[in-house]
């Protein structure tokens, strides 16, 4: 009991106001509350499955140039998909919902953003340090930690959907995401500079930011145009 009270009560503070916390406060202007924890849940059990199981061999593998630019396209793709308008409550016939599979888009945008994380690598430390004996326990005190943390987002976020005047949500997730994106973007360039071959890294990261704030442009001017 003593080791998973340590675990949890450190993986719960590692993840206060941690990105993906703020993420999820940003999700609940386009996804239900159920999916984003459906989709919450599924993915924190499987990266801190890895994590403790595979003791770090993802981050091994997996250059961390490549995780930043994917967690940077995911981050950019969910602000430009907010600025366009698109809505998983816009209901079809029958009352389903255009997307119907929003805990899995859920699903690999968190495991993408925590990926390689002080988060999972708290989780890493304490399975080395407890060994596979206590593999279980650290598991789930880790997996607990990082919920009851990120729960408090999702509340947050829809606390704020109920609240706000209509709009101002989609405003504060577009601009989360938007920063999430290209400052992710940025390290991910940094990284392949040092690691990779040897690259422009502000000019390319300015000419990426122009072409998504004109993207954004062109996606909210559409949105405004069909609203008329």
């Amino acid at each position: 009991m003593l080791l998973f009270l340590k675990v949890f009560f450190t993986e719960f503070i590692a993840e206060m106001g941690d990105k993906t916390q703020l993420m999820l406060i940003a999700l609940t202007s386009k996804y239900k509350l159920k999916d984003i924890i459906l989709g919450t849940a599924a993915a924190i059990l499987v990266l801190n499955g890895l994590a403790v199981l595979a003791g770090g061999l993802v981050s091994e593998f997996i250059p961390d140039w490549l995780i930043k630019t994917i967690a940077a396209l995911a981050f950019l793709y969910f602000a430009a998909s907010t600025i366009a308008g698109e809505d998983d409550e816009e209901e079809e016939e029958g009352g389903k919902t255009k997307i119907k599979f929003a805990p899995l888009a859920v699903f690999c945008t968190f495991f993408v953003a925590e990926l390689g994380d002080k988060t999972q690598l708290t989780a890493i430390t304490f399975a080395a340090n407890e060994g596979m004996a206590s593999a279980f326990v650290v598991w789930i005190g880790c997996s607990l930690g990082l919920f009851a943390a990120d729960i408090l987002g999702m509340l947050v976020g829809y606390l704020l959907k109920s609240k706000t005047p209509e709009g101002l949500l989609n405003t504060l997730a577009f601009v989360i995401f938007s920063i999430f994106g290209v400052y992710t973007l940025y390290q991910g360039l940094k990284l392949i500079s040092a690691g990779v071959c040897p690259i422009p890294v502000w000019p390319i990261l300015i000419v990426a930011t122009v072409a998504f704030a004109a993207l954004c442009v062109c996606l909210f001017m559409r949105r405004e145009k069909k609203a008329k």
